[in-house]
């Protein structure tokens, strides 16, 4: 069974000001690799995923999905409207 690994890290990056860069040298691998998997192209090791996670400060579960993640906005709106 193959699947797709959605992500969120060209999101949390790009929100952080972080360049690819500065990613992959926080996580130890190579800036094309952060590329890959911000492009779907690469599902990362657990390890890697966890790294990823622990630079932006989040549950891996932000950052990594089986599937798709419903749009941020959509998120936000309906978190104030359950906040009211």
């Amino acid at each position: 069974m193959t699947s797709t690994l959605h992500n969120r890290v060209a999101l949390l990056r790009t929100a952080r000001g972080a360049s690819r860069r500065e990613l992959a040298e926080f996580v130890g691998v190579n800036p094309q690799t952060i590329g890959f998997i911000e492009r779907g192209d690469y599902a990362p090791s657990l390890e890697l995923g966890l790294r990823i996670a622990a630079y932006f400060d989040v549950p891996v579960e932000l950052v990594f999905s089986l599937t798709p993640f419903e749009p941020l906005g959509e998120a936000l709106r309906r978190a104030g409207d359950a906040a009211r």
